[in-house]
């Protein structure tokens, strides 16, 4: 992999880990645009690189929200924080990720075989009529929204996005933040408040993620590709803290209905370069 193609790469990832897109379907679709393998050890590894610039982007978005889970503030130093069910605590975060890493623990080897282009353009086309209904569905019942802010998200709201998550971890393509939101408004989430609970829990996620396959994966890290792995993170990070910024800024503006029609297209762009 040469510098350009890996900031590309970089480029792609950032603009669509935490968008309801499928970084997933992006990812395969540039990477055979410009000749490459996607499933090769050094791709899977690239590809978890430039993750970690992701991750690093949200976690320095939501940093104060992060801070303050943990109990500290500006104005005391950190400690044990309140667990309070009226406001975002580490028992949501807990039951909002639990769900998915038990699953992906369990049945890791299982969702490895049912990876294939196939399976990734079907789920493009089903996230997106998901998306469609959950938006629907959290207009047509305005009286079931009871999480307006973050911190009006209950425990059984945290754990019922924590379960659609799953759909994310058996079906790749599906979006990890397409499950997590639609659910969340399904679940009597504001689009908003979902968004925010997805793109928080979406770290401790991603790290574990990550994490693990960085043990399989750390061999790969070699002199001859340091350089490219260094410039997809940068570029991976800035990206996806400017999209993370614009998205939270622009949330009323861009509907869950938006993203479902681009995927669709997106679908039928997978089709013609993967499917003939």
């Amino acid at each position: 992999m040469d510098l350009i193609a890996a900031i590309i790469l970089g480029i792609v990832e950032g603009l669509t880990e935490f968008i309801p897109v499928s970084s997933t379907g992006h990812m395969i679709l540039t990477a055979k645009a410009m000749g490459y393998n996607d499933q090769t050890p050094i791709m899977k590894t690239f590809e978890i690189i430039i993750q970690l610039g992701a991750i690093l982007a949200i976690a320095i978005v939501y940093r104060h929200r992060i801070l303050n889970l943990l109990g500290w503030t500006s104005s005391r130093p950190l400690r044990k924080p309140p667990v309070s069910a009226k406001r975002l605590n580490l028992i949501h975060v807990f039951l909002g990720i639990a769900p998915a890493l038990g699953v992906a623990f369990l049945a890791k080897d299982f969702i490895k075989g049912l990876f294939s282009a196939e399976t990734v353009l079907c789920a493009l086309v089903a996230g997106g009529i998901f998306m469609m209904f959950a938006e629907w569905y959290n207009k047509a019942k305005t009286n079931i929204i009871t999480a307006h802010e973050l911190d009006d998200l209950t425990y059984k709201q945290a754990l019922l996005i924590g379960l659609y998550q799953i759909i994310s971890v058996l079906w790749p393509g599906f979006s990890r933040s397409g499950s997590t939101i639609s659910g969340g408004m399904l679940s009597g989430v504001s689009y908003k408040a979902a968004a925010d609970f997805s793109f928080l829990i979406a770290i401790p996620i991603m790290c574990a993620a990550t994490g693990y396959e960085l043990l399989e994966s750390y061999r790969y890290f070699t002199p001859d590709v340091l350089g490219v792995f260094i410039a997809g993170f940068i570029v991976s990070f800035v990206v996806a803290y400017f999209v993370v910024l614009a998205f939270m800024k622009l949330i009323q503006k861009i509907r869950l209905t938006h993203f479902a029609i681009y995927r669709f297209i997106l679908a039928a762009v997978f089709w013609l370069f993967m499917m003939q």
